[in-house]
């Protein structure tokens, strides 16, 4: 009787020992809610400086940013009816208080509409009033008061250096006001657009830039506009590390003339040259410069005494000017000469350095606007 005793007594407690064990996790759930709130919450401290600086740029820069979003016409195959359709989005910079938004041309090319938010969730019919493809910048107009528009403070990519803080603000994928930061990463860079062919001069940098980036504003880390967002480098599609930006010194001399003319009109001098057509001419000579191949007759080149390439009858070339120098700065090729004129405007004067069958001559030439391209 003692032993059946002993073989309940064990019984019932490994039966015992057997539920503790199974209500351990619950107990101890239990345990730990009844405990639970939350953790006390660490003093942060100050901002650091750089921080300050960035909330602080994103809170003054942030209401010239603009949201566009654009439509395109849709012939259904079915009713042949032709409908609007959502075609894209991208971002704007406030240009001035007379409603004109800056933007890339890429982001409206095609576009049969486009509506611009603004910071204060008003959103607006725009209308298009010019653009210059070859820089990748449009220009459209809302009418929106002058009271809600704050235009972006203006500063200069003359001066700008490698290694130089910048941020971006733009509406990547459709999220509007977001901020990015970096550095510059590189200037002077080209690029091939399907719808511009190349563009040049621009500001490289590392600071994310997305679809619907395009057309938004660079800051430098005083929060002066220093380039409009164009382009990220990208076999994805998304940002990898590359992105691109018009410099605002290019800005500032293109916009004004989209807002005043619907268009830019390039300085030109009136010649024609071609790298490909003088370099054996040039190597023969032992020359660096732009050959003039051709001059177009009553431009400022010709107004200026320029002279063209001839070919004798016999056949013998005889070369025209070469331009070796503009205002002091050497040149040595077509796409250089081109790149250095855009530094002007039209009506500016120049001095050009030409060498003229082995004599040196420095000619003035006034810029027009009508001419030949110089490429």
């Amino acid at each position: 009787m003692h032993g059946f005793q002993l073989s309940r007594l064990l019984f019932w407690a490994a039966l015992l020992f057997l539920v503790s064990l199974a209500m351990k996790p619950w107990l101890e759930a239990l345990f730990v809610s009844m405990q639970a709130e939350p953790r006390p919450v660490a003093a942060r401290g100050a901002l650091a400086d750089d921080e300050q600086t960035t909330i602080e740029i994103f809170q003054t820069a942030s209401p010239s940013v603009a949201y566009i979003a654009t439509t395109a016409p849709l012939l259904s195959p079915w009713s042949r009816n032709l409908t609007q359709v959502r075609r894209g989005t991208g971002s704007g910079v406030v240009w001035d208080r007379d409603g004109h938004i800056v933007t890339n041309w890429h982001v409206i090319e095609e576009a049969r509409s486009a509506r611009v938010g603004l910071a204060d969730g008003r959103t607006y019919n725009a209308r298009f009033i010019g653009a210059s493809p070859e820089h990748d910048l449009a220009v459209l107009r809302i009418g929106a008061s002058a009271a809600r528009l704050q235009p972006a403070i203006i500063g200069s990519s003359a001066d700008l250096s490698v290694g130089q803080k910048v941020l971006a603000i733009g509406n990547p994928f459709g999220f509007d006001y977001s901020l990015t930061t970096g550095v510059v990463s590189a200037l002077d860079r080209t690029i091939v657009s399907e719808l511009a062919g190349e563009v040049h001069g621009l500001i490289q940098t590392d600071a994310a830039i997305n679809p619907g980036n395009s057309g938004g504003p660079l800051l430098d880390s005083a929060g002066r506009l220093i380039g409009i967002n164009t382009a990220i480098y990208s076999p994805s599609g998304s940002f990898s590390g590359i992105g691109f930006a018009v410099p605002v010194d290019t800005v500032n001399r293109v916009v004004p003339d989209l807002i005043a003319h619907g268009e830019y009109v390039r300085p030109r001098i009136g010649i024609f040259g071609d790298d490909d057509i003088s370099a054996p001419v040039l190597a023969e000579l032992g020359l660096e410069g732009v050959l003039v191949l051709r001059v177009e007759p009553q431009s400022p080149a010709d107004r200026a005494g320029l002279q063209g390439t001839r070919v004798t009858g016999s056949g013998d070339i005889i070369p025209g000017d070469v331009i070796q120098r503009l205002d002091g700065v050497s040149v040595t090729s077509m796409r250089g000469l081109i790149d250095l004129l855009e530094r002007y405007s039209v009506g500016d004067t120049v001095t050009l350095d030409v060498l003229r069958n082995g004599a040196r001559r420095s000619l003035e030439v006034t810029l027009g606007g009508r001419y030949v391209e110089l490429d």
